[in-house]
């Protein structure tokens, strides 16, 4: 009976022990891009290899501000093209380093975005709000666009415009939930996470997209973007 009590006391003690066991914190890591772009860089896929095209399509990214009638002196991210092959994907992309190795995280992200398209309007080809839908994964390879046949696609499972990847989820579309075409503010998050493994010096990529089938411009601002790590 004794050698009994000192079972299941010992059992008590070693699951009381576990319970208590330290559990490590998320990392976060913010960007605001108040002064730069704090190591961003911003890219485009899904359109054909022919001369001339980054005109045609009017590929722009930079670091800038808010744009009237928003706090003008608010530092962001501007990207901005022109979709004429229907399925322009725009991008912007991070390396967050300082990891454990070879670790599986679960990330979340949440961004706030400005957006001149009005909810519920027709365009060309889709609406110019419903029909840009944002998307947001990691990877542990850098995602970049390589020449596939004639086209640039990306190297990692995006999905295509309405449909999730592996590497990507959608976290919402570029209508800004008003009735006016002015640039307005919305915040966008993950509800669901998405599971990467780090490479084996601790760094993982963070990549942040507009997947449309608006067949014209769309310009979108990055005011802030805050990833969690898990």
């Amino acid at each position: 009976m004794k050698n009994l009590i000192f079972v299941l006391c010992f059992a008590a003690l070693f699951t009381f022990a576990g319970c208590n066991k330290e559990t490590p914190e998320p990392k976060e890591f913010n960007f605001d891009f108040q002064t730069d772009a704090e190591g961003w860089t911003g890219d485009f896929a899904d359109y054909p290899d022919s001369p001339g095209v980054e005109e045609f399509y009017e590929f722009a990214f930079s670091h800038s501000t808010l744009p009237a009638p928003l706090d003008v002196t608010k530092g962001a991210l501007r990207q901005s093209g022109n979709n004429h092959s229907d399925d322009l994907f725009m991008f912007i992309k991070k390396k967050l380093t300082g990891l454990e190795p070879d670790k599986i995280y679960s990330v979340n992200v949440e961004i706030e975005i400005a957006s001149n398209a009005a909810s519920g309007m027709a365009g060309v080809g889709g609406a110019p709000g419903e029909s840009v839908v944002i998307k947001a994964g990691a990877s542990k390879k850098e995602p970049v666009k390589e020449l596939v046949g004639t086209d640039y696609r990306m190297n990692i499972d995006k999905g295509s415009q309405n449909n999730e990847g592996d590497d990507m989820v959608i976290i919402g579309d570029f209508a800004n939930g008003t009735q006016e075409n002015v640039y307005t503010l919305k915040t966008l998050k993950t509800t669901n996470p998405v599971n990467v493994s780090s490479d084996s010096n601790g760094e993982i990529w963070i990549i942040i997209g507009t997947d449309s089938g608006f067949e014209a411009t769309t310009t979108i601002y990055y005011n802030t973007i805050k990833v969690k790590l898990n």
